[in-house]
């Protein structure tokens, strides 16, 4: 039975950061799963437009892990002001749903 919301986490970082930003996010089991992907972004910054290679990071943990896991990014991010943007997941497997929460109970 899922017992909490699931959460869908976007954050992005300097390319070649994202694993390790996802590990150490793991290792304090604030999500079940990160995927890493390698994208492009332009966008604003201190009144000009700016580009770069970054790392996305997907990142699936719960609702009662959500503050924690923005307040540790926050923390460990080399980012003055970080991307961490983050939504419920309204469906799904629940079989995955269920392993989500499963994998974010606390150590």
């Amino acid at each position: 039975m899922v017992e909490n919301k699931q959460v869908i986490v976007f954050v992005t970082a300097p390319r070649g950061k994202g694993k390790e930003i996802a590990l150490k996010i793991l290792n304090k089991k604030l999500a079940a799963c990160i995927n890493i992907a390698s994208v492009e972004s332009l966008y604003w910054w201190q009144g000009k437009i700016e580009e770069d290679q970054e790392d996305l990071l997907v990142i699936k943990t719960t609702d009662k892990r959500i503050e924690e896991l923005v307040s540790y990014v926050k923390e460990i991010h080399p980012y003055t002001v970080p991307e961490i943007i983050y939504w419920t997941i309204e469906g799904g497997n629940k079989d995955y749903l269920e392993w989500v929460d499963q994998s974010t109970q606390s150590l």
